[in-house]
C-alpha cells in the first residue's frame, strides 16, 4: 500500500517550533495549496493542509521559512487521536513532513523577520 503525499503551496503563518519532552525538535505549519479550478465567480480555491515536520528539518523551517513562503513538500498523512479536557474524542488528520523544498530564495543580505523573500 502506499500513502505518499506531494504539495507545493505558501505558508499561511509562521512556523510553530517545540520539543518533545525528549529534546526532539518538530514544527507545524500550514500549507495553502491551490485547487486545480475556481468556482462559479472565477475564485481560485484553496485548500489549507495541516503539517508537521521533525528534528533538523524542523529547525531549519523555523529559521528559513515565514508566512507566505513557497514550499515544496512530500510526506504522508497521518491520523491521530486524543481526549480533550472534556473528555471529547478530538481527530487530526496532518500531513508528516518527509522532505521540504525552499522553493524561493532569499535575497541577498534579507533575514527572515525584514520580509525581503523572493526571486
Amino acid at each position: 500500500m502506499m500513502n505518499r503525499v506531494v504539495l507545493i503551496g505558501r505558508l499561511t503563518k509562521e512556523p510553530e517550533l517545540y520539543y518533545t519532552k525528549q529534546g526532539v525538535a518538530y514544527a507545524r505549519v500550514c500549507v495553502a495549496v491551490n485547487r486545480g479550478f475556481r468556482n462559479s465567480l472565477g475564485e481560485q480555491q484553496v485548500d489549507f493542509i495541516n503539517c508537521v515536520v521533525w528534528r533538523k528539518s524542523a529547525e531549519n523551517v523555523t529559521e528559513y521559512c515565514k508566512k507566505g513562503s513557497l514550499v515544496g513538500i512530500t510526506g504522508r498523512i497521518h491520523t491521530r487521536n486524543y481526549e480533550d479536557d472534556q473528555g471529547k474524542r478530538i481527530y487530526i488528520t496532518e500531513v508528516v513532513i518527509e522532505n521540504i523544498t525552499f522553493l524561493e530564495k532569499r535575497r541577498e543580505g534579507a533575514s527572515k523577520k525584514d520580509g525581503t523573500w523572493g526571486n
